[in-house]
C-alpha cells in the first residue's frame, strides 16, 4: 500500500498544518489523564515533533466521546494541558466556535513557526460525523496542508479526516503510516504457525476479521464473551453469561467449517457475582449451573493456549478473554498477554490492538516488548478483514 507521507513533503517551514490526530482517550478520576490514559496522545508525538522541528504551524484537531452539542465533560482543555507537559511547552487551546466568529482565524494567524494549537472536540459540529463539506471546506481554510495520524478512526468518513482531503494536499502522519505498515504484514505472508487470540463480546462486530484471518491463520483462539456463543450454538447452557442471540447462528457455522482451526476454552471460570468478593471455581463449560458467570479461562485452557502460543512465528490479539477488570478474574488476559509480550521479543511477530486489549496489555508491564500496539480497535478489525478504509484511500499516491 502506497500512501503518500511526510517523507513526501519538501519542506513544511511557515506552513499552517491541520493535524488529525486521535486523543479520544478515557479520563482518570476527576478528569486526571496518566500514563494509562495517555497512550494514543504520546503516540502522535513523534509526528508532532516532527513537523514542529520542521518549522510547521500545527492545529490539531481531534474528538473525544459522543457528545451531544457542546458539553463540558467531553472537552479537549485537559488534554492541551496534558499535551503541554509532554512537549515542555505551553499549547493554545483554541475553544471558539468555528461556526460563529473569527477568534480562530486570529488565533491562528498570530501562530509563529513551531507553535502548536488544539482546537476544541471537532464532535461538538453535527457536520463532523456526516462529512459535512461545509465543516470541511471550514476546517481547510486554516491550513495549508493537511496531516493525517488518526488511524483509529480511519475507517470512519467524516469531515475532519476525510472531507478536508479534497480542499488540501494531504498526508499520512508518522503514526498512521507505522499502522498500514505493521498490520500490512499480517495480510502479505506472515511468518507460519500464525496464530490469533481472540476474545471481547460478539462475533457480528468482528465477523468479516475473524472469516479473513481464519483464511489465513493456523490456529484461533476464542475466548470471553464470543466463546458463549459457540458453545451455546453446541446446545450447551450458559447460564447467566455474556451471550448475542444473533451471534449463535454464525457461531455454529462458523465452527463447522473451521472445526480443526477453532480453538474454544476446555474449562473456565465460574462465578455467581461479577466482583471481587465473589467464590469463583473451575468447571467444565458443560457444567455451568444457571446462576453463575463465565467471568475468566479455566487453569487447564490457559496452559494449552500457552502452548499453542509458544510454538508461533505470528500472533494476533484481540480482545480480553475474561473480565479483567476485576483482578480475581484477570488471570487468563494478563498470563496470555506476559507469553504473548515474551514471545514478540525476536521470537515472533506479535500485534495486539483494541481499546480493552491495550487496557490489559498495560497490566501485564511488558507492553513495551510487543512488535506493535495498535491504537485503533474497529479500524484495525476493518484493516485486517481487508476493507479499504475511507480515511486511507485519500492518502493513497496517485
Amino acid at each position: 500500500m502506497k500512501l503518500a507521507t511526510l517523507a513526501n513533503l519538501k519542506s513544511v517551514k511557515g506552513k499552517r498544518v491541520l493535524l488529525r490526530v486521535d486523543f479520544n482517550i478515557p479520563y482518570g478520576p476527576n478528569g486526571s489523564i496518566g500514563a494509562e490514559e495517555d497512550g494514543r496522545i504520546r503516540a502522535s508525538l513523534p509526528t508532532i515533533l516532527k513537523l514542529k522541528k520542521g518549522g510547521a504551524k500545527i492545529i490539531l484537531v481531534s474528538h473525544l466521546g459522543r457528545p451531544e452539542g457542546r458539553e463540558k465533560r467531553y472537552s479537549l482543555a485537559p488534554i492541551a494541558l496534558h499535551l503541554s507537559r509532554l512537549l515542555g511547552k505551553n499549547i493554545e487551546f483554541i475553544k471558539d466556535n468555528l461556526e460563529d466568529d473569527h477568534g480562530v482565524e486570529k488565533k491562528i494567524g498570530a501562530m509563529k513557526n513551531g507553535d502548536v494549537v488544539l482546537l476544541e472536540n471537532i464532535r461538538f459540529y453535527k457536520g463532523e460525523d456526516s462529512n459535512s463539506p461545509f465543516l470541511a471546506r471550514r476546517l481547510a481554510s486554516f491550513a495549508d496542508i493537511f496531516v493525517d495520524d488518526a488511524f483509529a478512526v480511519a475507517h470512519r468518513e467524516a469531515a475532519s479526516n476525510v472531507g478536508v482531503t479534497k480542499f488540501l494536499p494531504s498526508y499520512a502522519g508518522l503514526l498512521l503510516e507505522k499502522e498500514v505498515r505493521q498490520l500490512g504484514r499480517l495480510l502479505e505472508k506472515p511468518k507460519k504457525p500464525f496464530v490469533v487470540l481472540m476474545g471481547g463480546a460478539k462475533i457480528s462486530s468482528k465477523l468479516p476479521t475473524l472469516k479473513k484471518l481464519l483464511a489465513v491463520a493456523d490456529c484461533v483462539m476464542v475466548g470471553g464473551g464470543m466463546a458463549n456463543n459457540f458453545f451455546v450454538a453446541q446446545g450447551l447452557q450458559m447460564g447467566k453469561s455474556l451471550v448475542s442471540p444473533d451471534d449463535i447462528k454464525t457461531a455454529k457455522l462458523l465452527y463447522a467449517k473451521n472445526k480443526k482451526k477453532i480453538l474454544l476454552p476446555v474449562d473456565v471460570l465460574a462465578a455467581k457475582r461479577l466482583d471481587e468478593k465473589a467464590e469463583a471455581r473451575y468447571c467444565k463449560p458443560s457444567e455451568l449451573t444457571k446462576d453463575e458467570h463465565v467471568v475468566d479461562l479455566g487453569a487447564e485452557t490457559v496452559r494449552a493456549w500457552s502452548l499453542v502460543i509458544k510454538k508461533a512465528k505470528t500472533i494476533v490479539w484481540n480482545g480480553p478473554v475474561g473480565l479483567f477488570e476485576v483482578k480475581k478474574f484477570s488471570h487468563g488476559s494478563v498470563s496470555l498477554g506476559r507469553l504473548i509480550a515474551a514471545r514478540a521479543t525476536g521470537k515472533a511477530f506479535g500485534v495486539v490492538g483494541g481499546g480493552e486489549t491495550v487496557q490489559c496489555l498495560m497490566q501485564t508491564g511488558m507492553a513495551e516488548h510487543v512488535d506493535h500496539v495498535s491504537t485503533g480497535g474497529g479500524a484495525m478489525l476493518e484493516f485486517l478483514a481487508g476493507k479499504p478504509l475511507p480515511a486511507i484511500k485519500p492518502l493513497m499516491k496517485k
